[in-house]
């Protein structure tokens, strides 16, 4: 029988390795962990990765096949001295009973640095066997000593196939799903459920559970669950993003690095990930800005101009228009002609500035904005370009101690190609000594 006391999700989590859905890279036949488990040789290991993609369950599974006592803290409630406590009962023979003792950890990442350091000799000496899951990457949020200590395995969102199966399993599961209830639902269905879940198995499992207590059975007793009551029961496809969080940045690093690598189409969708997840769009409008004078340069120095457009429009109308000019922005700055030369060439200029006496202003170059300036030789024989032929004149503008240095070096793409030939013609001109 159905114990409908416990959701859905908790009570088809997989028991053993066998009913486990997915994540075949480290749990799959032959892979490490897998191989540890059945062998009951487990060392630490931190697991990391997106909401419902398997980390308790994993751990479950482990507590029911190991010999070794299990023990289970989560880290948003447990302090120091819960830690203490298992330490005591791991360290005392007759608690243990000569056993190991695996201690899981969920949300360990929540643990605050004394709480971490508390369980660092432990672990390091073996008094218990770690295994941490969080949803934030360990490198960034656990003790490195911690994380040095174990195998960290990255735990990747379900496919569609992946929960289709598990959602499949549930209908038909006699013992804890609905196999005992008259319930239809098409492989169809099952498959929209798997889209919207967003590689999140609870949220699936969730709106299935939802969508079949709320049916009603129709006059063949029937509960039949259609696409049309999935979507009152999802509303919106589950968006795997956290604006705190490792999502956050790898969004936006796609994102730079697609307009970057000139691909417009994977630039707006990453934009359009962070729009629906809520992302504040004057931090995406920065980033187009950003990458409008870091990466398309003078290539297009009309990118800059739109995208600083962009901004100033996404900040007068706000949101759900700002999108528009956003993605006009995006798009123009992935579809333009590339050039860092003007960020490489203040980049060089700076590092000389910084580590080098780069000289003195000529004094051809000097202002003089007070009587008797000139004869100390302030501005004394400066050159007006315009009264040269084509604007140009022989002149030094560069420091002695640096006339020979380039910091600007233009490609010939794009509008660079223009300044590339007119500097050239310059030089040709002599307008450079």
């Amino acid at each position: 029988m159905i114990d409908s006391q416990k959701p859905l999700a908790y009570r088809m989590a997989p028991r053993d390795l066998d009913e486990y859905i997915g994540q075949e890279h480290i749990i799959g036949k032959g892979k490490m962990l897998r191989r540890m488990i059945e062998a009951d040789r487990l060392s630490s290991v931190i697991l990391f990765g997106p909401p419902g993609t398997g980390k308790t369950a994993l751990a479950r599974i482990i507590a029911n096949k190991t010999s070794s006592k299990f023990a289970k803290l989560n880290a948003v409630t447990a302090g120091v001295s819960d830690i203490k406590n298992v330490i005591s009962d791991a360290t005392n023979p007759l608690i243990s009973e000569g056993k190991r003792t695996v201690l899981f950890i969920d949300e360990i990442h929540r643990f605050n640095k004394l709480q971490q350091d508390a369980l660092l000799p432990y672990v390091e000496d073996g008094t218990v066997i770690l295994i941490g899951a969080t949803t934030e990457n360990p490198f960034f949020e656990v003790n490195k000593a911690l994380v040095s200590r174990s195998t960290v395995l990255q735990l990747q969102p379900l496919t569609e196939e992946n929960i289709a199966t598990i959602l499949r399993n549930a209908v038909d599961d006699k013992e804890r799903g609905y196999g005992l209830i008259d319930v239809s639902v098409s492989d169809e269905t099952l498959g929209k459920i798997a889209m919207m879940a967003g590689g999140d198995a609870r949220n699936a499992l969730k709106a299935l559970e939802l969508a079949v207590i709320t049916t009603p059975p129709n006059s063949q007793g029937t509960i039949e669950i259609t696409k049309e009551i999935i979507s009152d029961c999802m509303q919106n496809r589950i968006v795997l993003f956290d604006k705190d969080g490792e999502n956050h940045y790898d969004n936006i690093s796609a994102m730079i690095k697609s307009m970057r690598g000139s691909d417009p189409d994977a630039a707006v969708l990453y934009m359009a990930r962070a729009l629906a997840a809520g992302e504040d769009f004057e931090f995406l409008a920065r980033r187009i800005m950003i990458c409008a004078a870091e990466d398309v340069g003078l290539a297009n120095p009309n990118a800059l101009l739109v995208a600083v457009a962009a901004y100033q429009q996404a900040m007068a109308v706000g949101m759900p228009e700002a999108r528009i000019a956003l993605s006009e922005a995006c798009i123009m700055v992935a579809s333009s002609p590339k050039s860092n030369a003007a960020y490489l060439a203040v980049d060089k200029a700076l590092d000389d500035v910084r580590n080098k006496d780069t000289g003195t202003v000529p004094m051809h170059l000097r202002n003089a904005p007070v009587e008797g300036m000139a004869d100390l030789g302030y501005k004394v024989g400066y050159k007006y370009p315009h009264d040269y032929p084509h604007h140009i004149t022989a002149q030094q503008y560069m420091p002695d101690a640096v006339k020979d240095t380039v910091y600007y070096e233009p490609t010939t793409i794009g509008y660079e190609k223009k300044i590339s030939e007119y500097l050239d013609f310059v030089k040709a001109m002599g307008g450079q000594e």
